[in-house]
């Protein structure tokens, strides 16, 4: 390896470790990936490639690895499938193998043995390799057969006369496809709405949209609308402080929700605390609660800190009310706290290092100041480990309290889905998983050895945006996620998975490939880090069928071909968005054309609602916070929305959908109205989709977009409230149409 030129072997390395040499962009252009990035990401990986003596000792360290250990950590079998062999790694003497005799266990998720066995003595070598002058042999043992499907743990023991080695592996039995409901596998076809939650105004809620006015919706839509599925942003952990920590694309933990939707009506202790009672009816308080309720837009800040001081209130009424003795021996004395504790047994360690983490941010916030993260704590705080598990111990009380809060809300999100689920609505609630969290959160923290936090992740160059994007998020570090068994793939599925019907995973080609940036470069710097996709597929659909979830893929940007097919081939849902689906020359696709494994919706968050693709809106929020270079692009963007809003027609009127009074003359839909809009669910509708959603923003008619991608301080992204509070909805008669409409195309059987 000494003879190779230092270039050849980075170029080496960095293939190993999938990083792509080269990409095209949405627009066909070739890139190829520089010596600096491919040496960036690997150094964010963690790989030393400092000078060229380590470059050559980290290529041998990689190609050395798998004989290193006893046996690979994890291995993926398909459900019916005989796999190969089981393989064995060891340090062996020439001549040893027939002294070798070799042991394994497989033990199921409540640690049960289901399988053992022992191959040996007299086996034979299938490959021997010589690391530093040492012999390693590798041995096979028998397939595991037979299994269910699941998670297990092997252990195998290996003996000879030289001495023994021990080793474990993630065994993972999988189906080969994702669930899909019986109802989509009879041919029905179904409709639902979709909706921000915390845009909900009510004059009940304490100014953001909460699980009691969700519950509302979803029994409107199911019972009187004929809905089967209600979608929903994502509803993840937040640090809810504007501007910066409100995104739901960008959460603090994506394992965990948010408290801001709790409806604190709903917990008894709330009404049961004297001092909670006192406060929320003073007329002060009042007043700032009616004016968050009012106001347009979702002041998070001061949402959040009312319900955490209420929040806080509750639960110190509720440990006096519900337990007896003190921590660390609380014992529960009613059914709502034992409740509790198995809520807690339930979710075990990563639940308990989440609330060690908020409890930890809380104090170091008041300690050392408000701005401080936790890459800025002592040193013994800055990872999970000894010293963080005896903070704990010391903290009891106030970890619990932040256990409490996930209950509670997990209970009322719970309640929503059995409702659904009594509605006869076929899907019920519809979530979105992010694509990553927050750099600064608790997620990073708790998951901080699997994640790249020296990258970012983004995307290519595209007609969406020209220079690229940067999403400020931490990439998964493929590597370390399969060194460890997938465990956090494992832990956000199933954790996502477990309060609805249907899941939308966001930017779902990060299971092929990412797009990394280097930390602090432009996109354009960026490449390709390729993923372990059949094992990540394998354990989404093993989640999917366990949980009975639909499973979405959000399938927009840059997508090679293969990537759907394969996403196709494990029955992940396509993500259409009628804006995009177009021929080649611009022609909007007729109804046929859609792929029937597909959600197909008007438009998303990050796109114009119908009425402002219609007016405009969106180019003059974007020209006036300089998004043009200059009038003449304007004025091109302006002329091409022009075009597309032609196509619309046209298409419409292939369709025979054209409102009355209205044709493909422009002049005649000068603005979108109600009958346009409902025209352009009703063509969707027509499509072999499995399911079509409408916004609630176009069935209200709203103007604004709810995020204005590339922007955080400059525009309301994420705190926009709808137009009417939920009272009104449940009687608006624009909304009562828009479900007939697609109701009449897409009943329910």
């Amino acid at each position: 390896m000494h003879e190779l030129t230092e270039q050849t072997i980075l170029a080496r390395l960095a293939e190993r470790a999938g990083i792509a040499t080269d990409y095209y962009d949405i627009a066909g252009t070739l890139h190829f990936t520089s010596d600096d990035t491919k040496r960036a990401i690997l150094t964010a990986m963690g790989f030393a490639i400092d000078t060229t003596a380590s470059l050559i000792q980290t290529l041998q360290e990689w190609d050395d690895a798998p004989w290193q250990r006893p046996c690979d950590p994890v291995r993926i079998l398909r459900d019916g499938e005989a796999g190969g062999p089981l393989s064995c790694y060891l340090l062996l003497e020439d001549g040893k193998e027939g002294s070798l005799t070799v042991e394994w266990q497989i033990r199921d998720e409540v640690n049960a043995v289901v399988q053992e066995g022992r191959a040996g003595p007299g086996l034979t070598a299938a490959e021997v390799r010589f690391i530093k002058e040492q012999r390693h042999v590798r041995v096979e043992i028998p397939s595991p057969h037979g299994l269910s499907l699941g998670y297990y743990t092997v252990t195998i023991l290996a003996e000879s006369l030289v001495g023994s080695v021990e080793g474990s592996m993630r065994l993972i039995v999988a189906p080969r496809q994702c669930y899909i409901p019986p109802p989509l596998e009879a041919h029905q076809r179904l409709w639902g709405l979709a909706l921000q939650l915390y845009s909900l105004p009510s004059d009940r809620n304490w100014g953001c949209g909460d699980f009691t006015d969700l519950g509302r919706i979803v029994e409107w839509a199911g019972k009187e609308l004929g809905a089967g599925v209600i979608g929903l942003n994502p509803l993840h952990a937040l640090r809810n402080t504007s501007p910066y920590h409100i995104s739901p694309y960008a959460p603090y933990s994506r394992l965990y929700l948010n408290e801001l939707y709790i409806d604190l009506d709903q917990l008894p202790e709330w009404h049961e605390s004297e001092e909670a009672q006192q406060q929320f009816l003073d007329p002060e308080f009042q007043a700032a609660l009616q004016a968050l309720r009012q106001t347009r837009h979702v002041d998070y800040n001061a949402v959040a800190t009312a319900k955490r001081t209420m929040l806080d209130l509750a639960y110190s009424t509720f440990l006096a009310e519900s337990y007896s003795g003190e921590e660390p021996h609380l014992q529960p004395n009613t059914e709502r706290a034992r409740r509790l504790e198995r809520f807690i047994q339930s979710e075990g360690t990563p639940l308990e290092l989440y609330a060690t983490f908020q409890t930890l941010e809380e104090e170091r916030r008041l300690i050392q100041s408000t701005s401080t993260t936790w890459h800025d704590w002592p040193k013994q705080f800055l990872m999970p480990g000894q010293p963080v598990h005896e903070y704990a111990k010391r903290h009891r009380k106030r970890i619990r309290f932040f256990q409490y809060i996930q209950w509670v809300a997990r209970e009322q999100l719970n309640e929503i889905q059995r409702t659904a689920e009594q509605l006869a609505m076929p899907i019920g609630l519809y979530h979105d998983m992010a694509l990553g969290a927050d750099r600064n959160g608790a997620e990073a923290w708790i998951y901080q050895s699997v994640l790249a936090l020296g990258a970012d992740c983004g995307a290519p160059p595209d007609s969406f945006a020209p220079e690229g994007q940067n999403w400020g998020l931490p990439p998964i570090n493929p590597h370390a996620l399969r060194a460890n068994g997938y465990e956090l793939l494992i832990q956000l599925l199933r954790n996502n998975f477990r309060s609805g019907g249907a899941i939308r995973l966001d930017h779902v080609m990060a299971f092929f490939r990412l797009f990394w940036i280097p930390r602090g470069r432009p996109a354009s710097e960026g490449t390709y880090v390729h993923y372990p996709f059949e094992d990540l597929l394998a354990i989404v659909a093993l989640e999917s069928v366990r949980s009975h979830t639909l499973v979405i893929g959000e399938d927009l940007g840059t997508v090679p071909d293969w990537v759907r097919e394969q996403l196709a081939k494990a029955r992940v849902l396509s993500y259409r968005v009628f804006y995009f689906e177009r021929h080649a020359d611009g022609a909007m696709k007729p109804p046929g054309h859609y792929p029937a494994q597909s959600l197909a919706v008007t438009t998303t968050h990050d796109l114009p609602t119908l009425a402002g693709f219609w007016s405009g809106e969106d180019l003059q929020v974007r020209l006036k916070l300089g998004a043009f270079h200059d009038d003449t692009a304007h004025r091109q963007a302006w002329e091409e929305r022009q075009r597309d809003k032609a196509r619309i027609l046209n298409a419409l009127q292939h369709e025979r959908l054209l409102p009355t009074g209205v044709t493909e003359d422009l002049a005649t839909a000068p603005a979108m109205t109600t009958d346009l809009g409902h025209a352009i669910h009703l063509y969707l509708a027509r499509t072999p989709a499995y399911l079509v959603l409408a916004n609630l923003e176009d069935g209200l008619g709203e103007l604004s977009q709810t995020n204005l991608p590339g922007t955080i301080d400059s525009h309301p992204n994420w705190t926009r409230k709808y137009s009417i509070p939920v009272d009104h909805m449940l009687h608006d008669e624009r909304l009562r149409q828009l479900g007939a409409v697609l109701h009449s195309a897409r009943p329910l059987r």
